[in-house]
């Protein structure tokens, strides 16, 4: 790839250096800060609230096993959706309390 001389957009190249592909290779290997955050949200939900786990370090097995075991403990269903918990209804002070019982550092986001 190489910048126009005038504009200094960038337009193609055959020179072999792709500098998009580096870029995409070091864009996937974004880590989280180590918090995991608990948060509220309606949005889309026609009104219905839910709450929200991200940051978890856990692999996606892990993080089926962790949604199903707060399921359990809050009473109410769930899902787990790209890496985020979705647990239905307002339940983040009992679920910040699991999750701080299990080590993590944790936090309520949002409003």
């Amino acid at each position: 790839m190489a910048r126009n001389k005038n504009t200094g957009r960038l337009v193609w190249s055959s020179d072999g250096n792709d500098q998009t592909a580096d870029q995409k290779s070091t864009s996937g290997q974004v880590k989280g800060d180590g918090v995991v955050r608990v948060a509220r949200q309606t949005k889309g939900r026609k009104g219905k609230g839910v709450t929200l786990i991200t940051g978890v370090p856990l692999r996606t097995d892990e993080l089926k096993d962790l949604a199903k075991t707060l399921k359990q403990r809050c009473g109410s269903g769930g899902t787990v959706k790209d890496g985020i918990i979705e647990i239905q209804g307002d339940h983040r002070d009992a679920l910040v309390k699991e999750l701080s019982t299990r080590g993590w550092v944790v936090k309520k986001s949002g409003g």
